[in-house]
């Protein structure tokens, strides 16, 4: 309902606003009794506007946030919604403060014509601007096509609820969580809108409120079990977290990878995993979230057991990722990383600050397979079975040449450590990194292949 001006109707605007569920969204993201509207009593047409906006406090921090009321005109965008979704924008700039995205809306009123590609056009702009400045994280609970999926899609982390739908085609077709999982655009899905927003506080608890603060530090907590030799890389990075604490993020999109955020020693710290062939996706998934804890200055932890690549492109991605990252870089090798692998990863071209290795693992600038036989080929001359002699001399070289020791002995990694003592490895590094202070030459950025 409109209001003529009076205090009655006014009192009745809000509380009919108060009762709709963009309102019931956006209050139970914040601390009980903390959200303050902006832009309370804006209109649209005949109606309140499709979009409820503000600020308030999560975990006792401050964080702005809007949220598209589809029980207001199906939430579609007009001038006013896009008003206050600005209004949000522009305080998040002011402030340094995380802003959070809700998203369900039909599309825009299309009476309103050239003025809603503007104002689509200022908040995309907008949140492209506050990229790297503040965390954005979107939350996904109803339709979200078009031009608002660029703007959702564009946020640091996107979560998805069941009933969700995100997609650059208008009609809503491969919107679902899955396809948006599938191709790496969403990174938590959950069963239902509660869970979403339960994911969205969990994230503000665990980042920078800006690219000048540090994390939110927590009390320590034990790990959640003991590091052993042929865990996966998932596996070590849920152990060595406080009490197991792992966030996965984009767990269905690319195989070889894992990415997430935990904490060490009460730190927020960004863990990369990388295991067998590192694929295209691996490759993409890995490098975004790399650059995303470099923009906050997350300490990044990576632990390696990875072959090879199977992509040239999207190598350089993840190597220029790596070399260009400023943050606090610590680097484990579990398994193996050879060649290509230990150069972007692990090596100079990672500009890792401390790097370390398992004894058992495999560290080389050649891959076993290949420098074995370059190099002791002559052994093989007069071999009576050259295959099964040459898989022995493979093993050979890999166990001594290759082994964690010689890359130790040669410079090539810091030093080999035993799994038990990897956790407490990697916070004595991080303690010692916390005060790293790195000059860059002046240029706008990289130019890394995407």
């Amino acid at each position: 309902m409109n209001y003529p001006g009076n205090t009655k109707d006014v009192r009745t605007f809000r509380e009919n606003v108060k009762h709709t569920a963009g309102y019931q969204r956006i209050a139970s993201l914040f601390d009980p009794d903390t959200f303050r509207e902006v832009d309370s009593l804006a209109v649209s047409g005949d109606g309140p506007a499709e979009a409820v906006a503000g600020f308030g406090m999560i975990e006792g921090r401050p964080v702005c946030a809007f949220s598209q009321n589809g029980a207001v005109s199906g939430g579609a965008m007009s001038k006013a919604q896009a008003s206050k979704i600005k209004k949000a924008y522009q305080l998040a700039l002011k402030t340094g403060c995380p802003l959070v995205g809700i998203y369900d809306s039909s599309g825009c009123r299309l009476k309103e014509g050239a003025d809603m590609l503007a104002a689509y056009g200022e908040i995309l702009l907008a949140s492209n601007n506050l990229s790297g400045v503040v965390p954005q994280i979107s939350l996904v609970l109803g339709p979200c096509t078009g031009t608002s999926a660029l703007i959702a899609a564009g946020a640091d982390i996107v979560v998805m609820s069941a009933k969700g739908e995100l997609t650059v085609s208008t009609s809503g077709e491969d919107g679902s969580p899955e396809a948006a999982e599938g191709i790496g655009v969403c990174h938590l899905s959950t069963e239902d809108e509660a869970g979403a927003i339960s994911a969205a506080r969990k994230l503000i608890d665990l980042l920078p409120s800006n690219n000048l603060s540090g994390s939110p530090i927590a009390d320590a907590g034990e790990p959640a079990g003991r590091l052993q030799r042929g865990a996966s890389v998932r596996e070590i990075a849920v152990s060595s977290c406080d009490k197991g604490e792992f966030l996965e993020l984009a767990k269905r999109f690319g195989s070889g990878s894992v990415t997430g955020l935990g904490r060490i020693e009460g730190g927020t710290v960004g863990l990369v995993g990388l295991s067998g062939t590192i694929g295209a996706a691996d490759c993409s998934k890995a490098a975004r979230f790399v650059r995303f804890c470099d923009s906050f200055s997350i300490p990044v932890v990576t632990f390696v057991d990875a072959e090879r690549f199977s992509t040239l492109r999207e190598a350089s991605k993840l190597s220029s990722a790596y070399s260009e990252a400023t943050a606090p870089k610590v680097t484990v090798v579990t398994g193996s990383a050879c060649g290509p692998v230990y150069l972007a990863t692990v090596g100079r071209g990672a500009n890792a600050d401390y790097s370390f290795a398992w004894p058992d693992a495999s560290v080389s600038a050649l891959s076993p397979e290949t420098a074995a036989v370059f190099l002791w080929n002559d052994r093989l001359k007069d071999s009576a079975d050259p295959i099964n002699d040459r898989k022995k001399l493979i093993e050979e070289y890999r166990k001594t040449e290759a082994g964690a020791c010689a890359a130790a002995a040669g410079g090539m990694i810091d030093d080999v450590v035993e799994p038990d003592w990897t956790r407490d490895r990697i916070a004595a590094c991080l303690e010692l990194l916390s005060s790293k202070r790195v000059s860059t030459l002046p240029k706008k950025h990289a130019d890394i292949q995407l």
